[in-house]
């Protein structure tokens, strides 16, 4: 299952099933779960933590020094759960003692080629990056999140769940959840109604969601009016998932 090429350190804990091609470079600290199957030319350096069912395509680098210029070399760590994809060319660093140590990243993610995580990113499950979206340090997305090719995601920005940019967005500020957002910089365009239909939201809360939309973007009220009204009107999940992505923004929301 391991290419006689590939260089998997003693110290690596790979599960008796995966699969290792030419040439990769797996080191100490590695841990790689059951049905994994590591492609050619790809180096996974520790600690690093990959679970069950992981593929990574050729050429992509996991778990590497951070490019924090802060980054002195202290022990850090870099977890993802299962079923993730990572195509080629992906760069995935680990974290940095400045945060919280670690990267971490949820299962049934796809890294279509050339995606960038930089150190300390916190990613849901579910979620698609399309080719060359970068991700700066300290990032978090929600889950089912959809990042089009070629965006970038500023340092500390907040991604909601079920939100969706387009291609070639430029994010520098929080993106409330469910929301799709486009251009550079980054503005609101209404709901990703699409992708709710797509996962079943039902009628009620998506209506719910277009009048809480309506009352952030469009009734001229400020953040806090419309969230005291939102609240106030609609008793849905939906509703306070919404409201508390855009309470907790540190960096003010798209707009």
């Amino acid at each position: 299952m391991i290419h006689p090429t590939a260089l998997v350190d003693p110290e690596a804990q790979l599960a008796d099933d995966v699969e290792v091609g030419p040439f990769s470079v797996i080191g100490p600290g590695v841990t790689i779960g059951a049905g994994s199957v590591i492609g050619p030319h790809v180096v996974i350096k520790g600690t690093t933590v990959l679970g069950e069912r992981t593929r990574v395509f050729q050429f992509a680098s996991v778990g590497e020094d951070c490019q924090d210029k802060k980054y002195a070399g202290e022990p850090t760590r870099l977890v993802m759960g299962d079923d993730n994809v990572v195509r080629e060319g992906v760069t995935l660093h680990r974290g940095t003692v400045q945060d919280r140590s670690e990267t971490t990243i949820g299962s049934r993610n796809l890294f279509m080629a050339y995606v960038h995580v930089g150190h300390d990113c916190v990613i849901g499950n579910d979620c698609i990056l399309a080719n060359q979206v970068t991700l700066a340090g300290h990032v978090t997305l929600g889950d089912h999140a959809i990042l089009g090719g070629l965006s970038a995601v500023h340092q500390f920005c907040h991604f909601g769940e079920h939100a969706m940019a387009g291609g070639g967005s430029i994010i520098t500020k929080d993106t409330p959840a469910y929301v799709m957002i486009n251009g550079n910089p980054a503005e609101a365009r209404g709901l990703n109604l699409v992708g709710l239909k797509r996962r079943g939201f039902n009628r009620e809360a998506i209506a719910a969601l277009s009048t809480a939309y309506k009352l952030i973007y469009r009734q001229g009220l400020t953040v806090e009016q419309a969230i005291s009204e939102m609240r106030s009107r609609f008793d849905v999940p939906e509703i306070t998932t919404f409201a508390d992505s855009i309470e907790r923004s540190t960096r003010g929301i798209v707009r």
